[in-house]
Parts: structure tokens; C-alpha cells; sequence
């Protein structure tokens, strides 16, 4: 199964990881995983202003960050996967990703805020719930 694993190095995050690891139908050689993670773009007019290879070193660092702890839980459990950052909106960044990368699953922490709590703040799983065709697990 050709799973998505969106991340943001959250507490939540991390959750999805331990929900993965206590789960062994997530875990094995017969899955192909992407971990992705959606980094926000600066601001176009402090973008305009700093050199282009300045601020691809930015995003390049802030997608490690995140990355580094995932890369060594996936090298304990002895998975291979590959690893991928765009810069954008992270609803956005995930459902196409999804999307075009035909994958079969996205997991994914969430804050688990509720109805009310999405109402007022928003919800990055609520908008890939909405725009994603492929199948969700949201780990709470």
C-alpha cells in the first residue's frame, strides 16, 4: 500500500508515529511510504527582497527539523521511505500530494479540536478530509 505520512513535528505528530509503531498492519515491507511536510512560505515581499539560494537554505532546514526525528523513528523500525517538503499550505500541499503521487492512504496527527473548535480556528485534517479522494487516519 503506497502510504502518505503527513507531518509537522507536532506533539500530534508524534502520536501518529506511536500509533504507527504499537500497529504492525502499518508497519513492513509492503508498504511504500512518503512522509511529507508543508512548509510555510514567507512572506512574498521579505521573499523578494532575500537571495533565492538564502531562502531555499531556509526551507530546505525548517522541512530537517521535522524530518530528523521521523528519519530516525523509520530507520528503528527498519522502514524505508522517502521524504518530501513543498512550500505552501499544508491541507493543500497534502491533498495534491495524495493526489498525485496515487496514493492509497494519508495518516495523520490531528489536534482533534472538535466542531466547535474547527468553527473558530480552522482544521488542517478538516480541509484534507474536504479536498482530498484518497482515504484519511487521523490519529487524535
Amino acid at each position: 500500500m503506497k502510504i502518505l505520512v503527513a507531518v509537522d513535528g507536532s506533539p500530534y505528530t508524534k502520536r501518529m508515529l506511536a500509533y504507527m509503531a504499537a500497529h504492525d498492519e502499518w508497519l513492513g515491507g509492503a508498504h511504500q511510504y512518503t512522509v511529507v511536510h508543508a512548509v510555510t512560505a514567507v512572506p512574498s515581499r521579505a521573499a523578494a527582497v532575500v537571495d533565492r539560494a538564502v531562502l531555499a537554505g531556509y526551507y530546505e532546514e525548517e522541512a530537517e527539523r521535522v524530518f530528523k526525528p521521523i528519519r530516525a523513528f523509520f530507520k528503528k523500525q527498519g522502514l524505508t521511505a522517502s521524504f518530501v517538503y513543498k512550500i505552501g499550505q499544508a491541507a493543500e500541499v497534502i491533498a495534491n500530494m495524495a493526489r498525485a503521487g496515487k496514493h492509497e492512504l494519508v495518516m495523520m496527527g490531528t489536534h482533534g479540536h472538535g466542531p466547535l473548535g474547527n468553527l473558530v480556528m480552522g482544521s488542517v485534517a478538516t480541509k484534507v478530509l474536504a479536498h482530498c479522494e484518497t482515504p484519511v487516519l487521523l490519529v487524535r
